[in-house]
């Protein structure tokens, strides 16, 4: 009896023994997973972000100059009808795109109806002068009959009667005063016939240079290549490629381009967050989604100067344009790149994991050493991943990720 006691107290030491050890094991491999290492190496603060491919050179290929100074064309847009597909090889003169003529056809047909109109009218006001003027020359002949009539009288009356040579005297000056007025107004009309033709000659002139103005316009609804090279469509400033059916107005008539591969730009996009590290010159490194195995060098070549917002984002974002060194013409505008631009580099430093960092009511920074201390930092630059330490550890010092759920019974350093 005594014998099966001390058994049984033995496997119940042996068991409460094996699980202590169990649950030291599992308690290591469960640090295991939230221990981070402090390293020291080289350390680089870079903005990573992607971009497209732009040719820094380019050829437009812009719609006709309706609505231009010196241009009586009034339009405010066309429509697209045709344009050939991106990426096709021209050369000069070949065909690109052409544009809707309705509306253009139609005006020119009223201005043409109008033209005619005027010329029609203007004919009918020569015949109609005409006629006038000729009438109102009869009346001045047969008034200056008149008038000399009245003077005979008015003469051969000095024989007469006082009273008889008044009445002729009266009759003379009358019928000479219905002469001159007859006379003013041949000269008035004529005058007025005169100014009412200029006139009407003068719109006719303009008419007929807004239909010539119309014509040429027409002439260039047809789009055709300036030069030999590769046609990539314009894209406006909401990001939107050309295509059928979109209207070019006065301000934006351009269709499509035709790029210099050979200089090579990689347009990004960066947040107002992080544009504040971007400079011009800055050394940066480019891969293409096209060509995963290569890798191409250059340098910010432009910062803008004010933020947009792009369709479909709330947040203000800044362009930025990166030069891609040397040439390769298997590049080709609208692909998608992958940009690292170099803010700084050091050759020897500590660093760790932002996750490693945490702070407390008092706002220092703390890393929780896996020897049981809270230890303090003094903190450098960082990047999205890591974060250098100036004080407070030493390389290879491993160090929680994660607050312990013991962090209490840490003890403190500074």
């Amino acid at each position: 009896m005594k014998k099966t006691i001390i058994t049984t107290g033995f496997i119940i030491v042996v068991a409460f023994a094996a699980l202590y050890i169990f649950n030291r094991l599992s308690g290591e491999d469960e640090n295991a997973g939230i221990i981070a290492e402090v390293s020291r190496g080289s350390f680089e603060i870079a903005v990573i972000t992607t971009g497209e491919l732009v040719a820094e050179n380019f050829v437009e290929i812009k719609g006709p100059a309706f609505g231009q100074q010196g241009n009586d064309v009034r339009s405010t847009s066309v429509r697209i009808t045709d344009l050939i597909p991106e990426g096709t090889e021209v050369k000069k003169g070949d065909f690109v795109a052409s544009l809707d003529k309705t509306e253009l056809d139609n005006e020119v047909k009223n201005i043409r109806e109008r033209i005619i109109t005027f010329e029609q009218e203007l004919e009918m006001m020569v015949l109609d002068t005409a006629l006038q003027l000729n009438s109102l020359r009869d009346m001045i002949t047969n008034q200056i009959h008149v008038v000399e009539e009245a003077e005979m009288r008015f003469r051969n009356s000095k024989y007469e009667a006082p009273m008889t040579q008044r009445d002729a005297e009266i009759d003379f000056e009358q019928s000479k005063r219905v002469l001159d007025q007859l006379r003013r107004s041949y000269t008035l009309r004529q005058a007025q016939t005169e100014v009412s033709i200029n006139t009407r000659k003068i719109w006719m002139g303009r008419m007929n240079r807004r239909l010539a103005d119309y014509e040429d316009v027409l002439k260039n609804f047809t789009i055709t290549a300036p030069q030999d090279g590769m046609i990539i469509y314009y894209r406006n400033r909401f990001g939107m490629k050309r295509k059928v059916g979109q209207s070019i107005n006065v301000v934006d008539r351009i269709v499509a381009t035709i790029p210099d591969l050979s200089s090579m730009l990689s347009k990004v996009y960066i947040s107002e967050v992080e544009i504040s590290k971007i400079k011009t010159g800055q050394p940066t490194t480019i891969t293409v989604d096209a060509f995963p195995e290569k890798s191409y060098s250059g340098s910010v070549k432009s910062v803008a100067n004010i933020g947009e917002k792009l369709p479909n984002t709330d947040s203000k974002v800044f362009e930025v344009l990166i030069k891609i060194d040397g040439s390769d013409l298997n590049l080709r505008p609208s692909m998608t790149t992958n940009n690292k631009i170099m803010i700084n580099s050091y050759d020897d430093v500590t660093y760790i994991p932002i996750e490693c960092v945490h702070t407390g009511t008092d706002s220092i920074p703390v890393v929780y050493t896996k020897n049981g201390f809270r230890q303090a930092v003094t903190l450098g630059e960082s990047n999205d991943k890591f974060v250098i330490v100036e004080k407070g550890l030493e390389p290879g010092t491993p160090i929680f990720i994660e607050v312990p759920e013991d962090h209490k019974k840490f003890k403190t350093l500074k």
